[in-house]
């Protein structure tokens, strides 16, 4: 009679399925059997069964079909892998290869038609599947994606920043006319109270929404004599003639036309509190922290400045603990917010660009009041600004 096989909760089922996690050496994988071996006598008994005898005459009678099948299944696992973990952005072709090579049951390269992974890289931008391009520290990728739906996406977020785009334009010519029609204004006030100051004698007052004007009154016009006016104050006639007066001629100053630098201010203002935040936000200059574990524990946690940065989300950061340079996405960096009183960026929001003063920071609601030191309204205290809007500003002298 045969061996009986041991219990699913025996020590020696358990143990084989320990040895049997995790990946085994190669050369004791058949691919046409799919089949991993632990050593190398099982790989020898397995060879000499009679099922692999048997897989081995199939595969004899029909190579190519089975070289296509393996080819097919390994590009579609790794173009899913490159696409759904890593979305479209620049990779190194070991990292997603190594993702790929973690499932244990995955397609072996040497049984496909390519031998190398660099010759499936060259391969992969030669069919115009991926964006390839050599470094000094090797090949890396980038999926392109060509589903209606993200281009549609695509093609949508084009117009939008066009139409942000053409909004400033507008914008900008807009504060010109409105600067050029204020010089103006002023101009033409300039030269009516030089021209009326010849033609009328006694006290005048101009406004844009009234004009209030006390003019002394010639005897050989009129019928009978008046007498002359004696100079006063506007407010002590104003005040004689009606007690409300005083009120009234105090909602007039208040009620007056704005300058063209008051409604610039306020343009500027309006257009700041629509503002939509981007998902961008890594600028030169700022200090962050390295969140990512994948460099390993020496770069973990540490500090450093960005020097440059690449397509809007990628970094290239230089460590302040020890010289060394690394390229990080966005996505594993932190901003770091300085002492009260220091320095900051403005990375994001309406006043995103500007440099403004730290004044003081919220534990409880995660925010921080600054000051704007350079750049648009220079001088304005903003309070409720998020942690993440701001970034401390490496000093570099």
């Amino acid at each position: 009679m045969g061996k009986e096989k041991p219990g699913f909760l025996t020590p020696k089922a358990i143990g084989n399925r320990i040895k049997s996690k995790g990946l085994q050496k190669l050369r004791w994988y058949c691919q046409m059997c799919q089949k991993q071996c632990r050593d190398e006598n099982g790989f020898k008994c397995h060879c000499m069964s009679e099922s692999h005898q048997r897989q081995l005459l199939l595969v004899g009678q029909k190579p190519g079909q089975f070289t296509h099948a393996f080819s097919d299944e390994f590009l579609k696992d790794f173009l899913d892998i490159l696409k759904r973990r890593f979305n479209g952005r620049r990779v190194h072709n070991n990292v997603v290869y190594n993702e790929y090579i973690a499932f244990k049951e995955h397609i072996h390269m040497n049984s496909t038609r390519w031998v190398t992974l660099t010759g499936f890289t060259k391969w992969l931008g030669r069919q115009g599947i991926c964006k390839v391009d050599e470094t000094e520290k090797g090949w890396f990728i980038e999926y392109i994606d060509r589903d209606p739906e993200v281009i549609r996406r695509q093609k949508e977020l084009e117009k939008a920043k066009k139409k942000e785009k053409d909004d400033d334009e507008r914008h900008a010519k807009a504060i010109e006319e409105m600067v050029k029609r204020g010089k103006e204004r002023d101009m033409g006030s300039g030269e009516g109270e030089s021209a009326g100051s010849s033609k009328e004698i006694g006290l005048s007052r101009d406004d844009e929404e009234e004009k209030i004007t006390f003019a002394m009154q010639n005897p050989s016009i009129g019928a009978k004599k008046t007498q002359p006016i004696q100079p006063q104050s506007l407010q002590q006639k104003l005040s004689k003639a009606q007690p409300n007066a005083l009120n009234h001629y105090h909602k007039l100053n208040k009620k007056r036309k704005k300058t063209a630098l008051e409604e610039i201010m306020d343009e500027e203002e309006k257009k700041r509190k629509v503002v939509k935040k981007v998902d961008y936000w890594v600028t030169p200059g700022i200090v962050v922290k390295v969140m990512t574990k994948r460099l390993g524990d020496k770069y973990h946690k540490k500090k450093g400045v960005i020097m440059d940065v690449q397509d809007k989300y990628t970094a290239i950061i230089k460590m302040l603990d020890f010289s060394a340079r690394i390229k990080v996405d966005q996505m594993h960096l932190e901003t770091v917010l300085p002492g009260i009183g220091k320095t900051v960026q403005v990375l994001n929001g309406a006043y995103r660009g500007s440099v403004a003063t730290l004044e003081s920071v919220s534990v409880e609601k995660f925010c921080a009041t600054i000051k704007i030191s350079e750049g648009p309204l220079t001088g304005r205290i903003v309070e409720g600004v998020p942690y993440d809007d701001i970034c401390k500003k490496h000093d570099f002298s």
